[in-house]
């Protein structure tokens, strides 16, 4: 299903190989934090998609392991930015902004944008198809 969505909203998409239970699972251990569903699907089909002249529109299971690590173990980030514990970020713009789906407990799979220049975070999509779906469109 994401694939043939993904395909169909962006001309550019390059799809990695699938990603086993395993490897995302590894997600929740190391970070702390459940993968929303829907991401789970998707990277279950396929390990990161890269479009819009190569942005991380999701990232790989190690890519998502990787930045979130480094956002929240970063000294000089936690002197310039508010906490990014809450944060999964799953995705970039490919100009320094990252896409993330927010944990909180009475909330769905939202998604929020964070601002590498301001460091607001901004409401996006209710769920990883409206993200696809609204970035195709140039909506954000």
């Amino acid at each position: 299903m994401w694939r043939e969505l993904i395909g169909g909203l962006y001309d550019d998409a390059q799809f990695g190989v699938p990603a086993s239970d395993e490897a995302i699972d590894q997600i929740e251990r190391l970070l702390n934090q459940t993968v929303p569903d829907d991401l789970r699907e998707l990277l279950r089909e396929t390990d990161g998609v890269q479009a819009e002249y190569g942005s991380g529109l999701v990232w790989s299971v190690q890519d998502i392991i990787t930045e979130n690590t480094r956002f929240r173990q970063s000294a000089d980030f936690a002197e310039l930015y508010m906490s990014f514990d809450q944060l999964m970020f799953m995705g970039d713009d490919g100009g320094g902004n990252q896409f993330a789906h927010v944990r909180v407990p009475a909330r769905g799979p939202d998604l929020f944008v964070w601002d590498h220049e301001t460091d607001e975070r901004k409401w996006v999509a209710g769920s990883l198809e409206e993200y696809l779906r609204r970035r195709a469109s140039s909506y954000m």
